[in-house]
């Protein structure tokens, strides 16, 4: 049979923004209160394949959480510019030490309209020049919304590491090649 496949996700925001993304995205519904666990895990078919997904619920980033994951999801509330700025410092640490891992920045809140002070372009923007996915979702309005982003950093996941195993196997043909060829003019 096929082997499940794992994804690590780290998943990053202010304290009253992230986590219910993430109980809602595992449980299928929204609960206002939970204690202080870190690490959810859930099995999902994407794509046909059974994917195991863990999620690292987290205010802050460690070294040992970046070594950890296999992608990140930063969380921000369109109601708050503080958390706009907070996962600005976040992707530059990010970057400083992981630049390729798969991000997807998500604008939460989206339901709070008239309370909005980061607009849709302005994420849309910082997604784009930082080579992010991005989504604004209302978590506490839609299941679907929530898993899309779920789903589309698994899929970046699996892109980068099908990249990453076909860039190996390239190196490894030139070495091979090389060798090949270097052996043949030595003669």
């Amino acid at each position: 049979g096929e082997q499940r496949v794992e994804v690590n996700i780290l998943l990053l925001g202010a304290r009253n923004v992230g986590k219910t993304l993430t109980v809602r995205f595992l449980t299928r519904r929204f609960i206002g209160e939970y204690g202080d666990i870190s690490i959810y895990s859930r099995v999902d078919r994407i794509d046909g394949q059974e994917i195991c997904i863990n999620i690292w619920d987290s205010q802050s980033i460690s070294d040992k959480q970046l070594q950890w994951a296999d992608g990140m999801i930063l969380v921000y509330s369109i109601c708050d510019r503080g958390s706009f700025a907070a996962i600005l410092q976040q992707l530059q640490l990010i970057r400083r030490s992981r630049k390729s891992v798969p991000v997807v920045i998500v604008g939460n809140k989206r339901d709070l309209q008239d309370h909005r002070r980061v607009s849709g372009e302005e994420g849309r923007f910082l997604a784009l020049t930082e080579r992010c996915g991005f989504f604004e979702v209302s978590a506490a309005e839609t299941y679907h919304g929530v898993l899309l982003v779920f789903h589309r950093l698994v899929g970046l996941v699996r892109e980068s590491r099908a990249l990453r195993k076909s860039a190996a196997g390239v190196r490894g043909i030139v070495r091979t090649v090389s060798a090949v060829f270097g052996r043949k003019q030595a003669e």
